[in-house]
């Protein structure tokens, strides 16, 4: 059980409906993220504005997963692993090994990939403040400087569902399950 409040569309505040309402038709059901941001409208709001915003930018939707999953693993939020490794899975079409491997923060067998979720760890351990060779190792890997701040807006995407899923201690919806590193790995075990 959430220990804060989980709304449902009919039960969300009225300033959080339409952001419910919209999250419910987009996903097919109701992420327990969006029941529990639905609290607080102006969050709920910058959640959803952000999403769109980090969407735009130089990274790949394979590229910005890493950081979302990796930042969940790295603050403890399995509910956000889940989800996105739902859409790196389903999405973003990163193979079943890669997504194990990012889920356990290990290397993917992808240079690039690697490198992003390298860049993240230390943003997230430094706060920002990551050591030149950190960075310079990221732009040797082909990314720019944009890439680089597009991670720090990643995982400042990441650090308001995940802290916000941890201070509510959500589970993970029914939908969302299969994708939870345990069950992936038995998964992959299985059909390997």
């Amino acid at each position: 059980m959430t220990r804060l409040t989980l709304h449902t569309a009919q039960t969300a505040p009225e300033g959080s409906r339409a952001f419910v309402q919209k999250a419910q038709a987009a996903s097919g059901f109701l992420p327990n993220l969006i029941g529990v941001l639905a609290n607080a409208p102006e969050a709920l709001e910058t959640y959803l504005t952000v999403g769109q915003i980090n969407s735009k930018g130089a990274l790949s939707l394979a590229e910005r997963e890493v950081v979302q999953i990796t930042a969940a693993r790295v603050h403890g939020c399995d509910f956000c692993v889940a989800g996105h490794t739902k859409v790196a899975l389903k999405q973003a079409k990163l193979a079943v090994e890669q997504v194990i491997a990012l889920q356990n923060g290990v290397d993917t067998g992808d240079a690039k990939l690697d490198a992003v979720r390298r860049l993240t760890e230390a943003v997230i351990a430094t706060r920002g403040a990551v050591q030149d060779e950190a960075l310079t190792a990221f732009t040797a890997s082909g990314y720019s400087e944009q890439q680089a701040l597009d991670v720090v807006l990643g995982v400042s995407l990441a650090t308001l569902c995940n802290f916000a899923n941890n201070l509510a201690r959500n589970t993970v919806n029914p939908e969302l399950q299969a994708f939870l590193p345990a069950q992936l790995q038995d998964g992959a075990a299985h059909a390997g």
